[in-house]
């Protein structure tokens, strides 16, 4: 079906679902005409009408989806030594005090093969994620902003940030869930008591899931964690490149150089990314204490009480927010070089004056 008016919605045709981006951009080229009061946030932005790079169709959208496999996936496999030391310090606090005391212990018990377990699953599953999750979130943007009209857009873009990135982070966890769960029962139960290779990994958690509650048991939890994160990612990420163009580098964003904005997207990324951390600690401890083998068959809410605020704020907070900041600029950063190189430009810019006043 194709909208002759994308600004009206309907219910039959845009449900919140997996592929709703490709029914709503049915129109291979949506089209702006100028002399038309209409208007479209798939071709123009809000009030200034001025006309996006790449006209957002389904096209566009899936090469969003692309980069988002690339700057999820390659980027949470990067860190994978990071991760299973986190979760240790996390699971295990007595144990791993520290970041380099936890590598030092890994590297004395297990080897160095110690330190990149589980980088299968880590790999496929933040994959998978990304793909929802910058893919959907650029889908959304448009969907909401076309929802509100023209001036609301303009003015509530900060709302329409958070909105599309909870929306896109809600199917992106269910897309992950899986893997994660396969990915944190490895990095986290004691050598020997547990597989170590993916597709031995993977058949346990599926032929005892009434045990490991696989494949969605954690979603709740991740929900918990990444809905909150992704609304901070995307939000203060948009508002520090906005923030830089509109006070400092104040000239148009077209007229400054490919690695000028790239080293913008990475500074706000990785700003972004401190604050992710600090906003995600609590739940990120609960899905790693439910690795653990004394909580089997306990409810999130007594592991929480059992754990304490103060240890779920803090157990592993240094080594996330090193890890986070770097993973979150990293990926803006493939991201952007992604869709630089697709013709697409760099995400975000100043604030529109047209839009301000």
């Amino acid at each position: 079906r194709v909208f002759d008016d994308p600004t009206v919605v309907s219910t039959q045709s845009t449900g919140l679902c997996c592929c709703c981006f490709l029914t709503y951009t049915y129109k291979s080229t949506p089209t702006f005409d100028m002399s038309d009061e209409k208007w479209d946030s798939r071709t123009t932005a809000p009030l200034s009408r001025k006309p996006h790079p790449h006209p957002h169709t389904a096209i566009y959208y899936l090469k969003c989806m692309v980069g988002g496999v690339l700057s999820c996936g390659l980027t949470h496999t990067a860190v994978v030594p990071l991760d299973i030391v986190k979760c240790k310090m996390q699971v295990f606090p007595e144990k791993y005090s520290g970041l380099l005391p936890g590598i030092r212990t890994v590297l004395s018990e297990e080897g160095i093969s110690g330190l990149r377990i589980g980088w299968l699953p880590t790999l496929i599953g933040y994959s998978m994620q990304g793909l929802c999750k910058f893919g959907f979130y650029e889908f959304f943007k448009d969907f909401y902003s076309n929802l509100a009209g023209e001036e609301n857009a303009a003015k509530y873009k900060g709302a329409i940030w958070l909105a599309g990135s909870a929306s896109a982070e809600f199917f992106a966890d269910i897309a992950l869930c899986p893997m994660e769960m396969v990915k944190v029962k490895i990095q986290t139960s004691p050598t020997g008591t547990f597989p170590t290779a993916f597709q031995p990994a993977l058949n346990f958690m599926q032929n005892n899931r009434a045990e490991t509650r696989f494949p969605f048991g954690s979603v709740l939890p991740l929900w918990g964690r990444q809905i909150p994160y992704t609304m901070a990612k995307f939000f203060f990420f948009e508002k520090v490149v906005q923030l830089f163009y509109t006070h400092y580098l104040t000239a148009p964003k077209d007229s400054y150089s490919k690695s000028t904005q790239l080293t913008v997207t990475f500074a706000s990324g990785y700003i972004a990314g401190v604050i992710c951390a600090l906003v995600s600690q609590a739940p990120d401890n609960l899905v790693s204490q439910m690795g653990k083998a004394e909580n089997k068959g306990k409810s999130f809410g007594t592991i929480a009480s059992e754990q304490g605020l103060k240890k779920l704020m803090t157990k592993g907070l240094g080594t996330r927010v090193i890890m986070i900041g770097t993973l979150t600029g990293l990926q803006w950063w493939i991201y952007d070089t992604f869709k630089s190189s697709m013709g697409m430009g760099t995400t975000g810019g100043a604030v529109d004056k047209k839009a301000s006043h």
